[in-house]
């Protein structure tokens, strides 16, 4: 079992008469990358000062290699941080700003110069010693940012919102940049993010969080495919979701029965559902198969509809269906597979497998 680097105990943050964060307790292990997902307010950026010290838990206790720092300054905690806002010394070139921090605890100045060439050489900055901050690039500056952090070697590091003054494409590929550099150092990396693409695509595990408390913590898959909760569901990813009466239980599936022709089948073990509850069933679009006219199906799901709009995304086509459930539901396909013979206007049927239902609620 890998080794804990950050741990808090049942940590709350109160201003005043509102918790920011609330009773959060939480593992994370050395050399992981762990990222805090959720919308603004919902105490994430909290969590991550308290680790860095820039906060005080108003209860709660926090722990770093297995020792209690909760009443340490932050200069007395083994972490840095890089923040969204670069924090550059203008004045300074690159080579100075990424030795500065070394260079105030006093390190050997031909150590400092292996490790400055080092890190220089890992965030692909080699050659962009001597310009300043104001000659560079956005997505430049961030690696200059990340390298002052990493050449100190910290225990940990805290990014908080650190890509999200960059443009689309340049995020995407700092995103990328972040995970090769991470894999390489196995530094443990928290990461601070509202965006939900990001925080699937770099992380071991995500904790999604809203008011103050983690609703879901796991794999990127298991968030995106198994949400924990409606929030979850909604936050994270396009999802269908439609409220629904159970019409039987059966061999673990429960039954929704929509009309004649139409129903919705999901895994029930271990929801203890009877015939009668309400549920909220729940399918991601991609798992949704579109065809015009009336289709069988088979022995999952099957929704009968009308094609309200369709959207090109690139890549996606976006078929949006008024269907039997009256509920819209979006479709999305492969725009290379997307069958053309599908209109706006036209009746068609959705169908998907049994598994790729999930039920967020019972009533």
């Amino acid at each position: 079992m890998p080794d804990v680097d950050v741990r808090l105990e049942r940590v709350t943050k109160r201003f005043g008469d509102v918790a920011a964060v609330d009773d959060l307790s939480l593992d994370i292990s050395e050399g992981e990358f762990f990222s805090m997902l959720g919308p603004s307010g919902c105490g994430k950026t909290t969590t991550l000062r308290m680790i860095g010290g820039f906060e005080d838990p108003t209860y709660g206790t926090v722990f770093l290699g297995g020792r209690d720092v909760t009443d340490l300054p932050p200069y007395k905690r083994d972490v840095n941080t890089v923040f969204q806002s670069y924090a550059l010394f203008p004045h300074l070139n690159v080579r100075e700003n990424v030795a500065f921090g070394l260079r105030r605890k006093k390190v050997d100045r031909s150590e400092i110069g292996t490790r400055v060439t080092d890190i220089m050489k890992l965030v692909d900055l080699e050659g962009f010693e001597e310009r300043k901050p104001p000659q560079m690039s956005g997505g430049q500056q961030q690696r200059v940012a990340l390298a002052r952090a990493l050449v100190n070697h910290p225990k940990v590091l805290l990014l908080d919102e650190p890509l999200g003054a960059l443009d689309l494409k340049l995020r995407k590929q700092m995103q990328l940049e972040l995970k090769r550099i991470q894999s390489e150092l196995k530094t443990t990396f928290v990461y601070v993010t509202h965006d939900q693409e990001e925080a699937l695509s770099m992380s071991d595990r995500i904790a999604v969080m809203n008011a103050g408390v983690i609703e879901h913590l796991g794999s990127p898959r298991d968030v995106y495919e198994r949400p924990a909760t409606p929030f979850v569901a909604d936050f994270v990813g396009v999802l269908n979701a439609v409220e629904l009466t159970v019409s039987a239980v059966e061999n673990g599936r429960a039954v929704m029965t929509v009309n004649d022709r139409d129903r919705v089948i999901a895994p029930a073990e271990g929801l203890n559902l009877a015939a009668g509850a309400s549920v909220l069933a729940a399918v991601r679009p991609e798992r949704i198969a579109i065809a015009r006219g009336a289709v069988d199906g088979g022995e999952g799901s099957r929704l009968s509809g009308t094609v309200a709009q369709i959207v090109y995304l690139g890549t996606l086509m976006q078929f949006h269906v008024d269907t039997a459930a009256e509920r819209r539901f979006i479709v999305h396909q492969l725009s290379s597979e997307a069958s053309d013979t599908i209109d706006q206007g036209d009746e068609v049927t959705l169908t998907w497998p049994v598994d790729d239902t999930s039920i967020l609620t019972v009533g």
